[in-house]
């Protein structure tokens, strides 16, 4: 039995939601699942539930996620280190190279942006 990590349906009508599951892949996308892993709104782009620690079980034991899960997964590990701190950097990246323009005068501007 080869068992996969992928979505299930579970929302309505023009309002997706979905599960998180480990399942036989020969059974169908709504089928019946070995395993609830967490759940998922596409609509907010946010994750409901997680269990990490799960899905790394049945990792070990073999499972292959499908990719949608492996970006989510990606998204989790993401959103759980440091949600701001590359806001950040980028912001002030912009300002630096503002501050650099502003400072050298426009005859040397013109030089830099035609060799460029």
């Amino acid at each position: 039995m080869s068992v996969r990590i992928r979505l299930s349906r579970i929302g309505k009508k023009k309002a997706p939601f979905f599960r998180i599951v480990a399942i036989d892949q020969r059974n169908k996308r709504d089928g019946e699942y070995l395993e609830n892993l967490g759940t998922y709104n596409p609509l907010t782009g946010e994750l409901i539930q997680f269990h990490v620690e799960r899905l790394q079980a049945w990792l070990d034991r073999g499972a292959i996620p499908s990719d949608t899960v492996v970006k989510l997964q990606k998204q989790f590990a993401k959103a759980a280190k440091a949600p701001v701190a590359p806001v950040k950097k980028e912001a002030a990246k912009k300002v630096t190279k503002k501050v650099v323009a502003a400072e050298t005068p426009v005859a040397e501007q013109a030089s830099v942006t035609t060799q460029e």
